[in-house]
């Protein structure tokens, strides 16, 4: 491939997958809701979603969904909605 090509290609995928909803830990919400929250909005497996509340716990902060911003919105707009600390990034 041609460096337009793939240059083309890079600033597409920024564009369409270049967002992400951030978790931040709380002191609040038990790993138990974050987890169930985090299988009920951000469709994560059960371990997924395990690993997202230990490292938020953890680090402070977790990347829990990544892509397009107007899908990632309501998402976002749902964790806040139900308690948890979240931004869009």
């Amino acid at each position: 491939m041609s460096e337009q090509v793939l240059e083309q290609e890079l600033i597409l995928s920024e564009k369409t997958e270049g967002h992400r909803v951030i978790l931040f830990n709380d002191h609040v919400n038990s790993f138990d809701y974050v987890i169930d929250t985090l299988v009920e909005v951000c469709e994560h497996d059960p371990i997924q979603a395990e690993q997202c509340s230990n490292i938020v716990h953890y680090k402070g902060k977790c990347d829990v969904k990544s892509g397009d911003k107007r899908k990632l919105i309501p998402i976002c707009n749902e964790l806040l909605r139900r308690g948890l600390t979240a931004e869009l990034s």
